[in-house]
């Protein structure tokens, strides 16, 4: 059995039975390689498992040790720097925290536990949480083997903390089931405010649980007819006793054979009442009076229709009862099966006429394991930090249908992993996003549009030389570089390999994702910022023109500055190392400058213009205060983005620039931003005074992405933009204006602006290499005496 989704709350006798692995029938000969399974095992310190009828379910939380680059300014006042460097760059161990998910057959849980045993060094705990039908009949086993106390945990109240946990922390955690659609998995944005609602837990029968904060959910109802009824009805009609073979007989079978429609009695459809002729009248109904034998496959099919109806129809009933739109399914009954989630979802579809959507879950099947863990670790309150998936460490959702994707399922067969790192700060939304719960920030989902997918993987694995080349030259002392790259490339290259074929692993496939996934595989190998040399190589240079371009600005007059400026931004845009066009560019030609790349950029009109608008509105009164969300280091942010800065401070505009708190190609990181600001300070009066006054506040974003999903902020920059009552939000760059946030509406005035430096995206858009986008947007309502409302 494939073990790729499996979550098991199965508790009655009959399903645990099924699925019992004596001890002697345990697979002891499988060989766990640390780095890819057991991961960081020597640094565990707290244990949580989750043993189903078939399926074990473990986590551990760990310290991890990574590099990350730092940067510290030279006093240049002093003789400390012999050079006339700009800042010190260098390369530090940080220690911070991990929780991981393993889940196995149950048929290796002795091996895996010896694996544990050999490799845990120094734990602290000397308990382990756990959950699930099976922890009674492994604890002696458990004990016995780690020296460890089973601390056994309610699994409902486990199933929930761990739901609640996957919502809060995992975008795209929520999908919708579409059987017949180009992309079957359809991920939902997940409301900020994930109460209440309803989880449906189909194992051996039905329990339906209302949960209404945290703290607060109740069992208000369930069934005895579940998982547990189709296993075994099933074996006694068919003689299977796999569940999964059951599955797969059903997958072929025409339930119309057995099940008596509505055209069976009245010859077609009931317009009367409003029933179809395909409608299901009563299961099993011909087999009452049909003088034939029925195929196990046609049998299996109309018990599977009967079970999901039924479990369809209570749902709705108790949906509607408490007023509840989010209706959550998960169980052994469900496992990620496509069979299940489709004949669940065309019930609930029928019971509410499309009112209510079945809502499944990409780590259902973690859910009791995380929520015993939780309930191990409440002393370190881990619900106070925000946790993201590190993409480098998981396997991400796997199909289980026997017949898709068959190298997949040969992946492992067996282990299946989640990594959620501990972030270091709480990620809020921004208080600007005018509707929170219907934010996308991407422009184009990858899963539904073939052709971009195909365009993208593509690109990113021809990109794969060049990233290693620069991730080897970021640390030129170091000879085990080489090395480590490779195996960069090597995990990399599998990880799009798996996107060809499992375009939903990971929740949406799309250009953030793909540029997120890269991040996390080069940190994974220790080359937490492969662009350090050339941002400051470029940061370097940029500074010794910016005098001279502040001063070329202030000799025009006021309405051909207005414009100056802003195709000094986007020329500074232009900069980009993650843009391949311009990379080569870049390296084949050192004296690229400020000047030849504005000679680049389309003339006006632009491929999306409406700078006429913008130019309008600065005619009138000045904005209270300006957020910008910066991009690149070098002539961008210097020489583009900063006399711009300058000239909204001059208007009586306060600014916050936004810049990622951690390295990604080569965008500026808060810790860079800080250390050029002062530079730029101590040459220009406007920018000191900005920063003296506290009118120009410089903050982290949170990120450490070349995008930008503004439902994941810093919650300092959100306190920021709130205290300061931001009214202009500038979002720059092609990952952050383009590929992110294009079609994102929010409260204020917003201006996004960027170069398309990518043929295939511009041809998308119906542009050319080097076209603009400049995007002026104002909320509808907003007086029009205060700015020209655009329509895109």
């Amino acid at each position: 059995m494939c073990a790729h989704y499996a979550r098991s709350v199965e508790t009655s006798p009959t399903m645990a039975e099924c699925g019992r692995v004596d001890s002697h029938t345990m697979d002891k000969s499988i060989t766990l390689p640390p780095d890819e399974i057991f991961r960081n095992l020597e640094n565990a310190k707290r244990f949580a498992i989750d043993i189903g009828g078939s399926l074990t379910k473990l986590a551990y939380y760990s310290t991890v040790k990574h590099k990350v680059a730092k940067v510290r300014s030279f006093d240049h006042s002093t003789k400390e720097a012999a050079s006339d460097k700009l800042y010190e760059i260098s390369v530090q161990e940080e220690v911070t925290a991990r929780l991981h998910f393993i889940k196995f057959e149950n048929a290796y849980i002795e091996t895996c536990l010896d694996f544990i045993k050999d490799h845990l060094v120094n734990t602290e705990t000397k308990v382990i949480k756990a959950t699930g039908g099976g922890a009674h009949k492994f604890k002696v086993l458990i004990e016995r083997k780690l020296g460890l106390k089973v601390d056994k945990e309610d699994e409902m109240s486990c199933l929930i903390k761990g739901c609640n946990f996957v919502l809060k922390n995992i975008p795209h955690e929520a999908f919708v089931y579409a059987k017949h659609a180009d992309s079957e998995f359809r991920f939902q944005t997940t409301d900020p405010d994930i109460f209440p609602y309803l989880l449906v837990n189909i194992g051996s029968g039905v329990s339906i649980a209302k949960v209404e904060s945290e703290d607060k959910f109740e069992r208000i109802g369930g069934s005895s007819i579940g998982g547990g009824t189709f296993w075994g009805l099933g074996a006694l009609l068919t003689k299977t006793k796999r569940f999964d073979e059951l599955l797969q007989l059903a997958s072929k079978g025409q339930h119309s054979s057995v099940d008596m429609l509505v055209k069976d009695i009245y010859g077609g459809s009931y317009g009367y009442l409003g029933l179809t002729g395909d409608l299901i009248a009563s299961s099993f109904g011909k087999s009452a009076t049909a003088d034939k034998e029925f195929s196990k496959e046609d049998m299996a099919k109309s018990l599977l229709h009967m079970i999901s109806n039924d479990i369809g129809q209570l749902a709705c009933l108790y949906a509607r009862l408490h007023n509840l739109s989010r209706v959550y399914f998960g169980g052994f009954f469900i496992r990620g099966h496509p069979l299940t989630m489709h004949t669940i979802t065309y019930s609930i579809n029928f019971f509410t006429k499309g009112e209510v959507q079945a809502l499944f879950l990409r780590h259902e099947g973690y859910l009791g394991a995380i929520g015993a863990f939780l309930k191990g670790a409440e002393e370190d309150n881990p619900n106070q930090y925000s946790w993201g998936e590190n993409y480098a460490g998981s396997s991400g959702l796997m199909s289980v249908s026997p017949d898709m994707y068959p190298m997949q399922r040969a992946r492992s067969g067996t282990f299946d992993m989640l990594e959620m790192d501990r972030l270091d700060r709480q990620l809020v939304n921004l208080p600007l996003l005018q509707e929170p719960s219907s934010y996308i920030p991407d422009t184009v989902d990858l899963t539904e549009d073939a052709p971009a997918r195909e365009y993208w993987l593509f690109c990113f694995e021809d990109a794969l030389d060049g990233v290693v080349k620069r991730a080897v030259a970021s640390q030129p002392d170091m000879p085990e570089a080489a090395v480590r790259a490779e195996k960069f490339r090597q995990k990399y290259r599998h990880k799009l390999q798996t996107l060809r074929y499992q375009p939903f692993a990971y929740g949406s496939l799309t250009v953030r994702s793909l540029l997120d996934t890269r991040e996390h595989c080069l940190n994974e190998f220790n080359f937490p910022d492969p662009y350090s040399k050339i941002k400051e190589r470029e940061n370097d240079v940029a500074l010794k023109y910016y005098q001279k371009v502040v001063k070329s600005l202030e000799e025009l007059s006021w309405e051909d500055r207005q414009f100056a400026l802003v195709r000094g931004v986007l020329a500074g845009n232009v900069f980009d190392w993650g843009a391949k066009a311009v990379s080569d560019v870049l390296e084949s030609d050192p004296e690229f400058g400020f000047e030849q790349a504005k000679r680049q950029l389309e003339e006006r009109p632009w491929l999306v213009d409406s700078y006429d608008q913008w130019l309008e509105r600065l005619k009138g009164p000045p904005h209270k205060c300006a957020l910008l969300f910066v991009d690149n280091s070098g002539v961008d942010i210097i020489l583009g983005v900063m006399p711009l800065v300058r000239e909204l401070l001059s208007r009586g505009t306060e600014v916050v620039l936004a810049s990622n708190s951690g390295p990604a190609l080569n965008d500026v990181t808060n810790g860079e931003l800080q250390i050029l600001t002062e530079r730029i300070a101590a040459m220009d009066p406007v920018i000191q005074s900005g920063l003296r006054d506290d009118r120009l506040t410089l903050v982290q974003n949170g990120s450490s992405s070349p995008c930008l999903d503004l439902s994941r902020l810093d919650k300092a920059l959100a306190m920021v933009v709130r205290e300061r009552k931001t009214d202009l939000v500038i979002i720059e760059g092609m990952g952050r204006a383009i590929h992110t946030n294009y079609f994102a509406t929010l409260s204020c005035e917003s201006l996004k602006l960027a170069v398309i430096k990518n043929s295939w995206l511009a041809d998308r858009l119906g542009g050319k290499l080097f076209s603009v986008v400049f995007k002026y947007e104002v909320p509808a309502g907003k007086p029009s005496q205060e700015a020209a409302v655009l329509t895109p």
